[in-house]
């Protein structure tokens, strides 16, 4: 059985629930979802869906470092929407902060999120070997 590392970083939010930021095994490292919490005040930031989205990205980004790799290491995304209409802003938003070849991506409307949230995302990293 593979060895499991636990990954933290004060610079996301702290888990709301019985979770961690991200499990690496191996290479593979799991980042659990990200919604559009201010790791400082633990708060759903303000602004609509577009400051959401970019906090949930740089959420993300920050759990990646913590676990020695980057965003572009990402090779799979999951996107939950309560309102699908939304889809093309984080489409947009996406290729802000990730560039081609892109990730492997689902994108699921959902009745809703935690704290309200506009969205959250989860994904697969790949570290470098």
């Amino acid at each position: 059985m593979s060895q499991r590392e636990i990954i933290h970083t004060d610079d996301a939010p702290a888990a709301i629930g019985p979770y961690s930021q991200a499990v690496r095994v191996g290479d593979t490292v799991y980042l659990s979802g990200q919604i559009a919490l201010d790791p400082a005040s633990m708060t759903l930031v303000e602004g609509g869906i577009e400051a959401q989205t970019r906090r949930v990205f740089d959420n993300l980004t920050a759990v990646c470092r913590a676990a020695g790799g980057e965003l572009a290491d990402v090779v799979k995304l999951q996107i939950y929407l309560p309102d699908l209409s939304h889809f093309e802003t984080v489409n947009g938003i996406m290729k802000e902060y990730l560039s081609e070849p892109f990730p492997a991506r689902a994108a699921l409307g959902v009745r809703a999120l935690p704290k309200g949230a506009e969205v959250e995302i989860d994904g697969v990293m790949v570290l470098p070997g």
